[in-house]
């Protein structure tokens, strides 16, 4: 999986990316070598708003996207938060998938076999 940390109104620090990346592990380890994590980090400058840190997560998979927010005092909680999110939706998605996949096997059609052939002057022929 590759991890793309973006910060807005925030500087990056390698704090912040060893962060996320030790956060993602167990993401990662569920999901494609193909998918690709962005997570960005912001600040909001609300002074009514205690929970300042912002942090967001898109997880592109093939053929579906998820996505976690979620807000905190300090930007590392809010980056536990979005894991432990991110990793439920990943583990709801591969069990969907993995349920369609069983139901599909039990449905699947019976291939035709042909009638055995009888042998010449067989059975038929008896009666």
């Amino acid at each position: 999986m590759q991890i793309e940390v973006k910060g807005r109104n925030v500087t990056v620090t390698d704090e912040l990316r060893e962060c996320v990346q030790r956060r993602f592990e167990k993401v990662g380890k569920q999901v494609s070598d193909l998918a690709v994590l962005e997570v960005e980090l912001s600040e909001e400058r609300n002074p009514a708003n205690p929970d300042s840190h912002v942090a967001e997560a898109t997880l592109h998979l093939k053929g579906v996207t998820l996505r976690a927010r979620d807000a905190s005092r300090d930007a590392k909680h809010a980056i536990n938060l979005i894991s432990e999110d991110m990793a439920r939706q990943v583990k709801r998605h591969r069990d969907k998938r993995r349920g369609r996949r069983e139901a599909r096997a039990e449905t699947a059609p019976i291939p035709f076999e042909p009638p055995l052939a009888e042998p010449p002057g067989g059975a038929a022929a008896a009666y």
